[in-house]
C-alpha cells in the first residue's frame, strides 16, 4: 500500500468514528470541540482531526462558522440506511442488507469497447476492454445481474487465471486503480429478452437499472457497469437538501 493510500483510509476511518458520534450523540446546531480537543481525545494529530471534519463537511453533516468553530448541520441528525450516494461495491451493499452473497461468472472475455461503453470510458471504438457477466444470488434467489467493462490494460495478465467471482473493485485496486466516485442513471427496466432466455431469468421484471461509471481518485475512467438489481427486492435511499 502507498503512503498516500494508507492516509486517506486512516482519515476515512477517523471520519466515520466522528460520523457516528455525531449522529448518535449530538443535537442540530450543536457545536463541536475545538481541532485539539478532537485531536487530543483520539489520539492522533490535529492535521488529521482537520482532513476528517473537511471530508464531513463535504458530506453536509457539519459546517464552520469563521472565528467561531464546527457546527451540526441540520442533516447531522439524518440517518439514511446505506445511501445511495455511498460508493460500495455491489456485494458489500447486498450483504449490508442482510443477504448471504454467491457470486456466479456467467461469462468474461476479452473484446473490443464499442459504442456506449467506449464512450463512458473514454477510449477509442475497437479498444481492447475485457467484458464480464455475472450474477449474485443470494438463496437460490437471483438478486443482481451485472455487466461490467473494464479497459484491457487496467488488468493485466491472462484471464483465465484470474478469479472473477471475487470483488472487481478490489481486483483494479491491487493494480493501482482505487476507485473513489462515480456518475450513475438508475431506470426501471425489462431485462432483454436474449439475455432473460440464455440465463434463465424470465418473469422477474421489473428490475432497477443503474448504468454507472466508475473514477479512480485521480479521475481516470475505469469500470463501466450495467447492473440490474431485482425491483422487487432491493431498493435504494436518497437524502436531499435544499
Amino acid at each position: 500500500m502507498h503512503e498516500s493510500d494508507g492516509r486517506q483510509s486512516a482519515t476515512k476511518g477517523l471520519s466515520d468514528r466522528l460520523r457516528q458520534w455525531i449522529t448518535t450523540d449530538l443535537a442540530p446546531g450543536a457545536q463541536l470541540p475545538s481541532e485539539p480537543e478532537l485531536a487530543s481525545s483520539h489520539g492522533v494529530s490535529r492535521s488529521s482531526i482537520r482532513e476528517a471534519l473537511k471530508a464531513l463537511e463535504q458530506d453536509g453533516l457539519v459546517y464552520s462558522v469563521r472565528g467561531r468553530g464546527r457546527f451540526v448541520s441540520p442533516m447531522g441528525t439524518v440517518s439514511v440506511d446505506r445511501p445511495v450516494t455511498r460508493y460500495e461495491s455491489t456485494t458489500a451493499m447486498l450483504e449490508s442488507l442482510g443477504f448471504s452473497i454467491t457470486t456466479a461468472v456467467l461469462d468474461v472475455q476479452e473484446t473490443q469497447a464499442d459504442g456506449r461503453a467506449a464512450e463512458l470510458l473514454d477510449l477509442a471504438p475497437g479498444a481492447p476492454v475485457i467484458a464480464l457477466t455475472r450474477l449474485r444470488v443470494s438463496e437460490d434467489r437471483p438478486l443482481v445481474f451485472s455487466q461490467n467493462i473494464v479497459p484491457r490494460e487496467a488488468l493485466p495478465g491472462p484471464v483465465r487465471y484470474r478469479d472473477w467471482s471475487a470483488s472487481l473493485t478490489a481486483a483494479l485496486a491491487a493494480h493501482g486503480h482505487h476507485l473513489a466516485t462515480s456518475a450513475a442513471r438508475i431506470t426501471a427496466s425489462a431485462l432483454p429478452v436474449d439475455l432473460a432466455g440464455k440465463y434463465h431469468l424470465e418473469g422477474l421484471d421489473p428490475w432497477l437499472l443503474i448504468e454507472e461509471t466508475s473514477f479512480t481518485r485521480a479521475g481516470d475512467r475505469m469500470l463501466y457497469s450495467r447492473d440490474y438489481h431485482r425491483g422487487d427486492l432491493i431498493g435504494f435511499n436518497v437524502l436531499r437538501t435544499s
